[in-house]
């Protein structure tokens, strides 16, 4: 699968989780359009999506359509596709993001070989899962959300106790939203690749597309050694009322 063919997956995932007609435009560009239902970022949020040198844009109401409109209109083009800049640009009460989106076909993947750490399978809503989730804390374990994973979850254990795991949620498109979580105690030694390689192989063998949203450099560098491509960021804006100044 070439890099073509994956930023072509990715932006009909992101372009139907928009909720209304929008698209990436070929030569690059900014689209905003009014979705109050937008699967883009929380309800009521401005969500911004760059894929390939193109975003997209969703916002609740047309008052905040005319204020990021006005507001991405101030940024040079080359901008549009940075999101430090993006965030910046946008008059925000509140910010997730920005998270890169990376994406593996088959061909690109680099699993990890039989000499790492050994990985087994567990179902979806194994309490072990939870446990894990407790030494992690709200942040940490809201952003892998392996509660809400469809696959097997891929761990590995210590001492008899789950350190790590990986799992994923199928999303539309056939793809594959990837969450990885590692107890603190367990973190720089290889287990957050041993058990997101388990689940893209999974994923990969399924015909899905593996996406991976990393927000921190560890996380990105994890993607990077599995074969993972980036291909831009998602942003979610809690618009303030007035433009500054």
């Amino acid at each position: 699968m070439s890099k073509d063919v994956l930023l072509l997956r990715a932006r009909g995932l992101w372009e139907n989780l928009a909720g209304v007609p929008v698209s990436f435009a070929p030569a690059g560009g900014v689209d905003v359009v009014v979705s109050p239902s937008s699967g883009l970022c929380p309800a009521g949020w401005a969500g911004v999506v760059a894929l390939g040198g193109s975003v997209i844009v969703t916002v609740p109401t047309g008052d905040a359509a005319v204020i990021v409109r006005e507001a991405l209109g101030r940024l040079p083009t080359g901008a549009l596709v940075d999101g430090a800049r993006v965030r910046e640009a946008l008059p925000a009460a509140g910010v997730l993001g920005p998270a890169v989106l990376s994406y593996a076909s088959p061909e690109g993947f680099r699993p990890v070989g039989t000499g790492g750490p050994v990985v087994e399978p567990l179902p979806s809503c194994h309490p072990e899962l939870r446990r894990l989730e407790q030494t992690t804390g709200d942040d940490d374990a809201g952003e892998a959300a392996l509660d809400e994973i469809t696959s097997p979850a891929f761990v590995v254990r210590e001492h008899g106790r789950v350190v790590a795991a990986a799992g994923y949620r199928t999303w539309p498109g056939r793809t594959a939203h990837i969450g990885v979580l590692t107890a603190p105690t367990a973190r720089g030694r290889g287990l957050a690749r041993a058990t997101g390689s388990a689940t893209v192989a999974h994923a990969l063998a399924a015909g899905l597309l593996p996406q991976w949203r990393a927000r921190l450099p560890a996380s990105r560098r994890v993607a990077d050694a599995l074969g993972f491509e980036e291909l831009g960021f998602q942003l979610s804006v809690e618009i303030a009322g007035d433009l500054p100044g």
